[in-house]
């Protein structure tokens, strides 16, 4: 019954897992060539927000059936992004970071959809740009990149298109004052003016906590078979990965704040937006470093000699290696403790001897048919009494006929039609008839009318 109802709880979760579109925060999406002086990198904000309205109410009246979406794209010609580059840059330069952002487009996409328990508002940035000034310093050995310039955020105002996309409260001000009276001055109003372009998260993580991975195939003899990029081709690639739950980056959950507001009813504001992730991606074998505080990478060609981790340092081989250490030790303590116990155990025949049985035939001929059932009794029956048969305690009597004596089997000779062979006896008088001869001695009245009217 357990393992039905815990069944029945997992595959419902899945349904509403699958069935709900998840908030994802910031990803970050780079790939750095330490051979070019740009590299394209790509970084999308995303947050859901709730309005609750369980006991209906001046906001239930207001946005139920409502259903709008604000979105639009824009380039470096737009002033609006043009002062996001602006910001950007700043906020990467006060990280300590000398990398700058040349080149910057930005999509929007803003959704609100009423239900008859909440209203939804659905925010997506997406900005693609392109990224310069990352090479520190380059050798004939190795190149410095700089990796500090990856937390992407803002809190100033971001207006594109007549639009604030960075505070939606301010896009709330505009399009729902109705709501926006109920938030004004409240913790709800706080969510709501929370900044969307946001990764700080990203910075903060140290690098030293993603997941570390290189890939070998640009440097195979046969790589051109693969269709690589002529980026790559003679090279190795590092990839750097956040946002799993991990040993290294610690449990990864989503952000999620809400507020209660009483005016005319009970509403309930939450913000949802999933942990951030990142993928930074390296032209190259890239060994990580800190350098005045900000963390750079220093990338070869190649990966050094009898480098063979697939992973962060050489965590993965001395766990595999050290797993089949602890095996072996445990199956060798298993097999002592096993040998052990076998050897404590008493050896040859348990229980009764078998010299001191002896067995004797329990069934008996019925008809032509013949059993050949038995059963084990002792020899000497001094302990019969703990090894007898429960079934001999209700086994009912048997009765034995005692043999026929000559008289009887005279009286049997002239009786009822049962011969004396068969060890019946006359019984004239209750069966009313007798087959008798002349020569019959029978007592009973029926008998002797018989013989005097044979004779």
């Amino acid at each position: 019954m357990s393992r039905a109802i815990l069944l029945t709880v997992l595959i419902a979760g899945l349904i509403v897992f699958s069935s709900s579109s998840a908030a994802f925060g910031a990803q970050l999406d780079a790939r750095i060539n330490p051979n070019n002086a740009e590299s394209p990198f790509k970084m999308n904000y995303q947050k859901t927000f709730f309005i609750e309205y369980p006991n209906g109410g001046q906001l239930f009246d207001e946005l139920h059936q409502k259903t709008w979406t604000i979105s639009g794209t824009a380039d470096s010609s737009n002033p609006g992004v043009q002062h996001l580059i602006e910001k950007l840059n700043q906020n990467i330069a006060d990280d300590g970071s000398q990398a700058r952002i040349s080149d910057l487009n930005v999509i929007y996409d803003i959704h609100l959809k009423g239900r008859n328990l909440n209203t939804s508002i659905d925010y997506k940035i997406i900005i693609e740009g392109t990224l310069t000034d990352y090479v520190i310093t380059k050798d004939q050995v190795r190149t410095l990149i700089d990796l500090g310039w990856r937390g992407l955020s803002t809190n100033e105002k971001i207006v594109i298109d007549g639009v604030d996309i960075n505070h939606p409260i301010n896009l709330i001000q505009e399009e729902e004052p109705t709501l926006y009276n109920v938030l004004k001055g409240t913790e709800g109003e706080q969510i709501f003016n929370k900044k969307m372009i946001d990764a700080d998260f990203i910075l903060k993580q140290p690098l030293t906590n993603w997941h570390f991975l290189f890939d070998p195939t640009g440097i195979n003899v046969d790589a051109g078979t693969f269709g690589l990029s002529e980026d790559i081709s003679g090279f190795v690639v590092s990839s750097w990965t956040m946002g799993e739950s991990s040993l290294r980056e610690g449990r990864q959950v989503e952000r999620v704040f809400e507020a209660e507001v009483t005016a005319d009813q009970r509403y309930v504001f939450r913000s949802v937006q999933s942990s951030d992730q990142g993928n930074l991606y390296a032209i190259g074998f890239g060994a990580l470093d800190v350098l005045d505080g900000v963390e750079i990478a220093g990338v070869t060609p190649k990966p050094p000699e009898g480098y063979a981790t697939t992973s962060t340092g050489e965590f993965p081989i001395f766990i595999v290696y050290g797993m089949a250490a602890m095996a072996a030790i445990g199956g060798g303590a298993f097999f002592m403790f096993s040998n052990r116990a076998l050897k404590n155990q008493q050896e040859g025949q348990q229980g009764i001897a078998p010299d001191r049985l002896v067995g004797y035939q329990t069934s008996s001929s019925s008809g032509g048919y013949q059993t050949n059932r038995g059963e084990a009794q002792l020899r000497d029956e001094s302990d019969y009494t703990q090894t007898r048969s429960v079934y001999e305690e209700s086994a009912p009597q048997e009765t034995t006929t005692p043999p026929p004596t000559d008289a009887s089997r005279e009286e049997a000779a002239c009786g009822c039609a049962a011969s004396a062979e068969m060890g019946s006896e006359c019984d004239c008088e209750m069966q009313g008839s007798c087959l008798c001869d002349a020569t019959c001695g029978c007592a009973a009245d029926v008998c002797k009318e018989h013989v005097s009217s044979m004779q």
